[in-house]
């Protein structure tokens, strides 16, 4: 029973013993019964019956159905799934983790002494069940690389992390103050997390978060957002009236510029003849349109626009200069702080390189060389459908069900935490890091973590065979095998590492990167070198928006490929999207429509085209995936109305997802590719 989970605790309030299961949070006031499997609430078998080993397994599979189909009226009957035979892959090794169905001796490192809190009013609360999942950590991959040694990335730690978060935040203050008192306006809308992944593509320095070591040290992606919102924010708008009150605060604020910096004298002339012009139009002329006025400050635009634009350069260029120069101190004090902590517990920083051999292997979850220090204490507790995980009084909420997912993953992907006693310290670090990448404004961010619909990805694995992510992360996966931002903490999940510095040989894959402008055009160079290498089955199905005004380059470099197979659009406003904060957010809140179209492409080899050819029949099962709103997929409960406000919501979304098994002839090893290498040589 205690191998089970199961411990005697004291009810103070009935003043009676009781049992609690800290695998599935089950609390009961008689005695358990082992053997019996709630698939749900137990989804690893920890509780359930030893199957006599002598059996076949058709019997197995026979004993259990009648084990499911007795599990009495608080079982949870699941959907039902054909699964087709897969060919084994990779034979699991002794230090490789195991099937869901390994029990482990111990989770997350609990102290046996710690007591847990009385059940509530009822006498036997029914324990917890998901309401939906949206991902399948069952389906394997078929993606092979080069075999490859660990990441010099240090390992993750709390005090480390709770230090980053706090310097980010505070830079993100100082970009709000220039932007304030430089400039006048308040930044662009996510432009901080837009320049934290641009500078990642090029930065060379040595933390996973801070850009560090840049070239050139001013961000275009910054520059131009700034820019952009110079000198006023320019927004939708929908009644005259606002298009005649933005119309003169245009003209208020150029002027206002260009007399209060260092302009030329033709400068100032051009600008002040246009505004005097624009004044006096809108002082005669009341009963324009909301047209007219629209018209009359695009042309305002092209006259002052470039005027406004230069006397601004300099001041933009400091702003930029000023925040990759602080991100810089930053990150030198984050490591200095992280390699005394390593130092303190006599952990080298640099270990002996590992032998790597020159063979493919299918992918596996990138490893870290350096070893993981002890951990801290890190808290849990549960409000509702929340876990809650607590260090130092900083505490980070996920739903409870995502939780569940992440001791999945740490358990298919950790190979140095068998008793799970550094479990919660890493969750912490997980989550505290994305926090810190969305930003603390309302939904600021999470437009950079928004993946595809669940149906979409089901079509895709199984007409495609599409069974790893490009751009996810652990809370946004469908797979258990893709590419992230993090290295350090997000390869305990499962992940391969950045994209850009991943070079599979052969494989389906899917793309849905964040939508930035530098990481798109850096992933299509990555892709035409990948597919130029490879003689072996290749194929990437990416995702991005239909920008047409102006066309992004990464669109048009795609669109004129020679390993461009196919291309479809998903008009604007008839597909959707998962919220990038799917892991806290509400189930209402979970999908939302899509304000720009998708345009959907199919870069492959000649061998990929061969294997996963985009026929008529597979787009247009793909086309039919997009019709099924997902709003429509989750359990119980009434589906929110759509209305009009879908089409006022922002989409600057990444990643994707999937469910079904895998097909037959994708499992069988290519000629040459050799199991996974064994974790411990690595």
């Amino acid at each position: 029973m205690i191998q089970a989970g199961w411990s005697k605790c004291w009810s103070k309030r009935e003043n009676r013993p009781y049992y609690f299961n800290r695998f599935t949070n089950q609390s009961l006031w008689e005695m358990p019964v082992l053997g019996q499997h709630d698939v749900i609430s137990d989804p690893l078998g920890l509780n359930a019956a030893p199957v006599d080993p002598s059996l076949d397994n058709g019997q197995r599979k026979r004993c259990l159905s009648e084990e499911t189909a007795v599990g009495g009226a608080n079982s949870f009957k699941r959907p039902k799934v054909d699964i087709m035979p897969v060919t084994p892959m990779v034979p699991i090794s002794p230090s490789t983790p195991g099937p869901p169905g390994t029990p482990l001796s111990k989770i997350w490192g609990s102290p046996t002494d710690e007591k847990q809190q009385p059940p509530s009013a009822a006498p036997a609360p029914a324990p917890y069940r998901p309401t939906a999942v949206y991902w399948d950590l069952d389906i394997p991959t078929n993606a092979v690389i080069k075999e490859r040694p660990p990441s010099d990335a240090l390992p993750p730690h709390p005090d480390v992390e709770l230090q980053r978060a706090q310097l980010t935040t505070k830079l993100r203050k100082h970009y709000l103050e220039l932007c304030q008192q430089r400039e006048g306006i308040e930044p662009p809308r996510d432009s901080f997390n837009r320049w934290l992944l641009e500078r990642k593509v090029l930065d060379k320095g040595k933390d996973p978060f801070l850009p560090s070591e840049c070239e050139p040290v001013i961000s275009p992606a910054m520059f131009r957002e700034v820019m952009n919102d110079i000198p006023i924010r320019l927004s939708r708008i929908k009644y005259r009236e606002e298009a005649r009150r933005l119309l003169f605060k245009y003209a208020e604020s150029a002027k206002r510029m260009i007399e209060s910096r260092n302009a030329t004298p033709d400068s100032r002339k051009v600008v002040k003849w246009n505004v005097e012009d624009t004044i006096s139009w809108l002082r005669k002329d009341h009963s324009a349109s909301k047209e007219d006025y629209m018209d009359r400050l695009e042309h305002l635009r092209k006259q002052c626009g470039p005027h406004v634009a230069a006397v601004a350069k300099d001041s933009v260029e400091g702003i930029c200069s000023k925040i990759y120069h602080i991100s810089c101190d930053y990150a030198r004090r984050i490591r200095d702080c992280h390699s005394t902590l390593l130092k303190e517990c006599n952990i080298s920083e640099t270990g002996e390189a590992p032998e790597v051999q020159d063979r493919l292997v299918y992918c596996y979850p990138l490893r870290l060389a350096t070893p993981s220090p002890p951990q801290p204490r890190v808290d849990l507790h549960f409000e509702n459908d929340v876990a809650c995980v607590r260090f130092k009084g900083d505490m980070v909420k996920i739903n409870r069900n995502y939780f569940s997912k992440l001791e999945l993953l740490y358990r298919y992907s950790c190979i140095d935490d068998p008793r799970f006693e550094k479990f919660l310290s890493r969750v912490w670090c997980l989550i505290k890091r994305y926090q810190a990448m969305f930003g603390g404004g309302v939904h600021e961010g999470t437009g950079l973590q928004g993946a595809l619909p669940v149906p979409v990805f089901e079509a895709l694995h199984k007409h495609f065979g599409v069974s790893f992510e490009c751009f996810a992360s652990p809370l946004n996966s469908y797979f258990k095998q893709f590419c992230s931002a993090f290295p350090d903490c997000d390869g305990y999940f499962g992940s391969r590492g950045p994209f850009l510095s991943f070079s599979p040989v052969s494989g389906s894959f899917e793309a849905n990167p964040p939508f930035c402008e530098e990481l798109m055009d850096a992933m299509v160079s990555h892709f035409e070198d990948l597919l130029e290498r490879s003689s072996e089955p290749l194929s990437f199905i990416v995702f991005v928006p239909e920008w047409r005004d102006p066309p992004t380059p990464a669109l048009t470099r795609m669109e004129s490929s020679r390993f461009k197979r196919h291309q479809l659009t998903v008009p604007a406003f008839e597909h959707e999207y998962r919220s990038g904060s799917q892991h806290t957010c509400k189930r209402e809140e979970m999908y939302y429509k899509a304000v720009h179209g998708t345009a959907v492409l199919f870069l492959q080899n000649s061998a990929g085209f061969a294997k996963w050819e985009p026929t008529a029949e597979r787009v247009q099962e793909l086309q039919a995936a997009y019709r099924v709103s997902g709003r429509t997929l989750t359990s119980p409960g009434p589906a929110p109305a759509t209305g009009t406000g879908d089409k006022e919501l922002e989409t600057e979304r990444e990643q994707g997802t999937s469910q079904e098994t895998p097909l037959t002839g994708d499992t069988t090893p290519p000629p040459g590719v050799t199991p996974a290498p064994d974790p411990a040589s690595i």
